[in-house]
């Protein structure tokens, strides 16, 4: 019979102890229905989801909804929007009782005389132009200042297929802003012409994060195997999508067989009582998602998958060091 400590050394194996006690439950929630940008391709908008219910307005009733999901299980509040630093109230209430992460897209500076140790998020659209083209503006220029040196702040890359040969000068100003920075890929939810990938487009993008891993290791957080995984949407043979995403909030998920999911997972509306399908949007295809938590999280309920071999037993251990790097539950 294999088992952990015979297929992974002394060294691997204290990696694996490590992660093993983390025992992360995390649930996400729609902090507010407004945004001060609108970005083509946000599946909260593009779907609709943010017509779904009014906002709880009353810091109370998130306070005590925020008890209830503590008693819940819940030990990591992933914070989304809409745009979270737009109600730094609703913000606090959850980052004074559990770990919290916040998604902004930086134009709003988070105080960290409020929030010393809160681990942010920033939101990045490939350059300045796929910015201006998607977002209306270019983000970096406003978000690097209100951000530069925070050692509890990270960009989250998103690539588009424009920036294939092009993303290195990215990851040089991120570094050079003394941040860190993580690697997803565009889903392109509203079809924006130029920014849908192409299985080839896909295979070089892949080589290209790569490179860059090994080129800038103390700057980017990622893992060659998330590489493949995101790029291929394929994981040990298995593909990617609605009977495999382990995404799915714990009320909708009927899928018979179930796959291996997150526990007790929920995407909280603002309202407080309106819970969507999953991570993402019901209106996105889930063969074509190429949302990197999701994806994380698909390699991390599967570890039985990943102990056919030492390789695949490491290749799991190294998504699961990301998932808690970037959500400070481990250090960089």
């Amino acid at each position: 019979m294999k088992t952990v400590s015979s297929l992974l050394d002394g060294q691997w194996y204290d990696r694996y102890k490590a992660i093993s006690r983390l025992n992360i439950r995390s649930s996400i929630y729609d902090v507010t229905n407004k945004c001060n940008l609108r970005c083509k391709g946000c599946f909260f908008f593009s779907s609709g989801e943010h017509l779904k219910g009014n906002e709880e307005m009353d810091v109370h009733a998130w306070e005590a909804f925020i008890d209830r999901e503590k008693e819940r299980g819940v030990n990591l509040a992933i914070l989304i929007g809409g745009e979270p630093t737009l109600y730094l109230d609703r913000v606090e209430a959850f980052y004074k009782r559990l770990p919290t992460y916040c998604a902004t897209n930086g134009i709003i500076k988070v105080p960290r005389d409020r929030f010393p140790d809160m681990m942010v998020g920033i939101s990045l659209w490939g350059d300045e132009e796929d910015e201006k083209t998607l977002r209306g503006r270019d983000t970096f220029s406003i978000s690097s200042r209100n951000y530069e040196g925070d050692p509890y702040t990270y960009y989250l890359y998103t690539i588009t297929p424009k920036q294939i040969g092009k993303t290195e000068r990215i990851i040089k100003k991120i570094r050079d802003a003394g941040l860190k920075v993580h690697m997803q890929l565009l889903s392109n939810d509203e079809g924006v012409d130029g920014f849908t990938w192409k299985p080839e487009e896909l295979e070089d993008i892949r080589r290209e994060m790569d490179a860059i891993l090994d080129a800038y290791p103390d700057t980017v957080i990622s893992s060659k195997y998330y590489h493949k995984i995101i790029t291929a949407g394929e994981m040990l043979g298995r593909k990617f999508g609605w009977n495999e995403c382990p995404s799915v909030t714990v009320d909708f998920d009927r899928r018979n067989p179930q796959p291996k999911r997150l526990i007790n997972f929920i995407r909280w509306s603002a309202d407080l009582k309106t819970k969507h399908r999953c991570c993402t949007s019901e209106t996105r295809d889930c063969k074509t998602c190429k949302d990197g938590a999701a994806h994380m999280s698909w390699v991390m309920v599967n570890k039985r998958a990943h102990m056919e071999s030492s390789e695949d037993l490491q290749n799991w251990v190294e998504v699961y060091e990301m998932f808690a790097k970037l959500y400070k539950f481990i250090p960089w």
